[in-house]
C-alpha cells in the first residue's frame, strides 16, 4: 500500500505522508520519497513542493524498529540531500511533531512552514546516538551555533515559536496547508535562498566550545552520545560541508551498537509498553475530568500541581482551616518556583490558583470523578479520610490512596464497593517524578484500573503497575539498596567512597546523600512501626544517627555534617564516633566495585519481586527505577545490567 499521495494546488504539489501512527521513516516510505522528487523534478507543471503528513503530526522520526538491523537504501542522508538538491524548491508543512530524521527532512527543504503549536527537534542523544541524517551539520547553518548546542546535546524539543525566532522555521500558519502552499507560490516570485548545505557557519573560538564541553558534560552524567555530538556540531563548524557529514555519520554509526544506545532503545520500548498496557486494551476508563485531593502537604500539594498542569479541575480537602491555609501555601510555593524558572507565567499561576476549589467540608468532592488521598502515612489515618470518603464521594468516583508502604487492602477494609478504589503512588515532588506506581487490590475493577493508566497519559508520567508488598516494587528495591550501602559501611568502606561510587556510576547522588536529602527519620519510623507489630527488623546503622539527632539536612547533620543554609554534605567527626564501633578496616574497594556490588543487590530484589509477581516484567522494574529513583536512563537500569551481564 502506498504510503505517500500527490495532490495539486495548481503549480505546487502536496505530497502528503500517510504513515500511521507517527508517519515513521520506514525504507519504503524513504524508497517513496526518494522516488517522489525525481517525478515531480520532471513535471513541467510543478513549479514547487509542499511536504505534508495525514494523520496528528509531521515525521516523528526514524523507524527504532530498524535500529537493530542492517541500514537500507536509500539511506536518510541521501534523502535528505537528494530534497535539498531537488530542482522544484521544497517547503515543508510541519504539524505535531517533526523530530529526529523527521526534522532532518525538514530542513534538507528549501522552507519550513510550522503550525503554531508544532514542536521539532533532535532528540538522538536520547536513545545514545547522534543525529545521522545532517542534524549537527545543518542546523548550526540555520539557527546559529549556540542553538544547535541547546537542541543538539539536550535532546529537548523547541515549540514553534521558539524555533521560528531560532531561524529554523521560515513561518507560523493556522490552516497549515493552504498557508504552505500559498508560501511556497510567493517564494517563487523571489530569488531563493542558498539550501542549508551551502550556507556558512561563523566561526566560533575555543572558549565558546571550552563551556560548552564542560555544562555537557556536567548535564550528560556519563552519557557519551551528548559530547560526541558537541563534537560534531564543531566540526561542522570548522570542516567542509561534505567532510563534516561524513564525520557525523560515521558518529552516528560508532554509536548505534553501543551498551549505551542497547540500554536507551531499551528503555525507550519499555516506555512507550507502559503507557499503553496490552491488557487493558479495549477497556474504556471512568471520567478523571475532575480530581479530589485529601491532604495539602508536601505530596499533596504536588499533586494538584501535577492535575492543573494537565488542565484537569481539583478540589483540595484538608482536616481544618490552619492546614487547608497550609495547603493553598505549599501549592503557590510550587507555582511560584515553577514562574521563577520560566515553566509557568504568571498568569497562568494566578489562573490555577483561582481555579483550586478548596474546603473543610468532605461534602466538596461530591463532584469529583476520581479521589486521591494523600495524607499521613498511618494506617488510621488513612481509613478515617475513606469513611469520609464513602459518605461523600459520588458512588461511581474512583477512590485513590498515594500510600508508599502500606498495604492498600487495610486502608479500605470494609469500603463499600472495593472494586472502585485502587494505589496511585505518586513519587515526590509529585509534580516533577516522572512515575506513578499504580497499585490494585483483588476487587479493583478493570475499568479502574485502565483510569489509573489514563490519568498517567494525561499526568505525563510513567504508569508501572505493582502487587501488593511491603514498599511495592520501588520502596522494596530502595530498602534493599539501604542495606547493602549499610553493608558496605559496616565491612569498612567509607561513607562518602559509597556516595561517589553511585554518582561516578551516573546517580545525581549517592545513597548516604540522599538518605540525608529526604530524612532517616522517616524510615526510621517505619522500623519502629513495625517491630512495635511484631516483626522481626534488623538494626540499621541508621537507627543510631535518628536517635542521636541526626535525621538528615533539615537538623543539620545525618550521615554528613551541613553549615546552615548550605546543602553541601561534609565529613562528620561525629558521626565516625557513633559508628566506630560497628565499622571494620577499609577494604579499598575501587568505585566500580562498590557501584557492582549495589546495583546487584538491587536486581537481587528485583528477582525476587518478579518471582513472587510483584511486578509484571523486568522492564517494568528498570522504569521504576530510573523514573522514580534517578537511576541514568543510558546505563538502561539493573535488571537490564543483570541481564546483559
Amino acid at each position: 500500500m502506498a504510503l505517500t499521495r500527490i495532490d495539486r494546488h495548481g503549480d505546487i504539489a502536496v505530497i502528503t505522508i500517510d504513515n500511521p501512527p507517527v508517519n515513521a521513516l520506514s525504507q519504503a516510505l524513504r524508497q517513496e520519497l526518494w522516488d517522489a522528487v525525481a517525478t515531480l523534478d520532471a513535471d513541467p507543471t510543478v513549479a514547487g513542493v509542499v511536504l505534508a503528513c495525514a494523520g496528528r503530526t509531521f515525521i516523528a522520526g526514524a523507524d527504532v524498529s530498524e535500529f537493530d538491523q542492517p541500514p537500507q537504501p536509500p539511506h536518510l542522508p541521501d534523502l535528505v540531500a537528494r530534497i535539498e538538491g531537488a530542482a522544484k524548491p521544497w517547503t515543508a508543512a510541519i504539524h505535531g511533531s517533526a523530530l529526529g530524521g523527521g526534522f532532518e527532512v525538514a530542513m534538507g527543504c528549501r522552507f519550513r512552514v510550522a503550525a503554531r503549536d508544532a514542536r521539532v527537534g533532535l532528540p538522538e542523544v536520547t536513545l545514545g546516538i547522534v543525529p545521522g541524517a545532517g542534524g549537527t551539520v545543518r542546523t548550526p547553518r540555520l539557527a546559529g551555533v549556540q542553538a544547535a548546542v541547546t537542541l543538539v546535546t539536550t535532546g529537548r524539543p523547541v515549540r514553534a515559536p521558539a524555533v521560528l525566532s531560532m531561524g529554523l522555521v521560515d513561518a507560523l500558519a493556522d490552516d497549515l496547508i493552504p498557508e504552505a502552499v500559498g508560501f511556497a507560490r510567493d517564494a517563487l516570485t523571489r530569488p531563493l535562498p542558498a539550501p542549508a548545505c551551502a550556507r556558512a557557519v561563523p566561526p566560533v573560538d575555543d572558549a565558546f566550545w571550552a563551556e560548552a564541553e564542560a555544562a555537557t558534560r556536567k548535564a550528560a552524567r556519563g552519557a557519551e552520545a551528548p559530547l560526541r555530538a558537541l563534537a560534531c556540531l564543531r566540526h561542522a563548524t570548522e570542516a567542509p560541508f561534505s567532510e563534516a557529514m561524513g564525520f557525523e555519520r560515521q558518529t552516528f554509526l560508532d554509536l548505534r551498537g553501543s551498551d549505551q544506545a542497547a540500554a536507551l532503545r531499551h528503555v525507550f520500548f519499555a516506555e512507550r509498553a507502559a503507557r499503553q498496557p496490552a491488557r487493558l486494551r479495549g477497556i474504556a476508563p471512568r471520567p478523571r475530568a475532575h480530581i479530589g485531593v485529601i491532604g495539602g502537604g508536601t505530596m499533596g500539594a504536588g499533586i494538584i500541581a501535577a492535575c492543573q498542569g494537565a488542565g484537569l479541575a481539583v478540589t483540595l480537602i484538608e482536616r481544618d482551616d490552619a492546614a487547608l491555609a497550609r495547603g493553598v501555601a505549599n501549592l503557590r510555593a510550587i507555582h511560584d518556583g515553577a514562574v521563577a524558572r520560566g515553566r509557568l507565567t504568571p498568569d497562568a499561576s494566578a489562573a490555577h490558583m483561582a481555579a483550586l476549589t478548596a474546603s473543610t467540608d468532605y461534602a466538596a468532592i461530591g463532584a469529583c470523578d476520581l479521589v486521591i488521598e494523600a495524607v499521613f502515612e498511618q494506617i488510621d489515618v488513612k481509613r478515617a479520610v475513606f469513611d469520609q470518603l464513602a459518605r461523600h464521594a459520588r458512588p461511581d468516583a474512583v477512590l485513590a490512596t498515594n500510600t508508599s508502604y502500606l498495604d492498600p487492602r487495610a486502608i479500605v477494609r470494609g469500603l463499600p464497593d472495593p472494586s472502585r478504589f485502587l494505589g496511585l503512588h505518586f513519587f515526590s515532588p509529585a509534580h516533577v517524578m516522572r512515575l506513578l506506581e499504580i497499585v490494585p487490590t483483588p476487587d479493583t475493577a478493570s475499568d479502574v484500573l485502565a483510569t489509573g493508566f489514563d490519568l498517567a497519559r494525561r499526568l505525563d508520567k510513567i504508569p508501572v503497575q505493582s502487587g501488593i508488598c511491603d514498599g511495592f516494587i520501588g520502596n522494596r528495591i530502595l530498602k534493599r539498596s539501604r542495606a547493602e550501602a549499610e553493608a558496605l559501611l559496616r565491612q569498612g568502606v567509607p561513607i562518602a567512597a559509597v556516595d561517589a561510587a553511585m554518582r561516578a556510576h551516573g546517580l545525581a547522588m549517592g545513597p548516604f546523600e540522599a538518605q540525608d536529602l529526604g530524612g532517616l527519620d522517616i524510615a526510621h519510623l517505619q522500623r519502629q512501626g513495625a517491630r512495635a507489630a511484631g516483626q522481626t527488623v534488623p538494626d540499621m546503622l541508621a537507627d543510631l544517627l535518628v536517635e542521636a539527632g541526626r535525621k538528615g539536612q533539615k537538623t543539620g547533620g545525618g550521615w554528613y555534617d551541613y553549615a546552615p543554609g548550605d546543602r553541601s554534605p561534609r565529613p562528620s567527626q561525629a558521626v565516625a564516633r557513633l559508628l566506630a564501633p560497628h565499622l571494620g578496616a577499609d577494604p579499598g574497594l575501587d568505585a566500580s566495585t562498590i557501584a557492582r556490588r549495589m546495583i546487584d543487590a538491587m536486581a537481587d530484589e528485583g528477582c525476587a519481586i518478579l518471582a513472587e509477581g510483584i511486578a509484571a516484567s523486568a522492564v517494568d522494574i528498570d522504569l521504576v527505577m530510573i523514573h522514580g529513583y534517578g537511576h541514568p536512563r543510558w546505563r538502561g537500569g539493573p535488571m537490564f545490567a543483570r541481564l546483559r551481564g
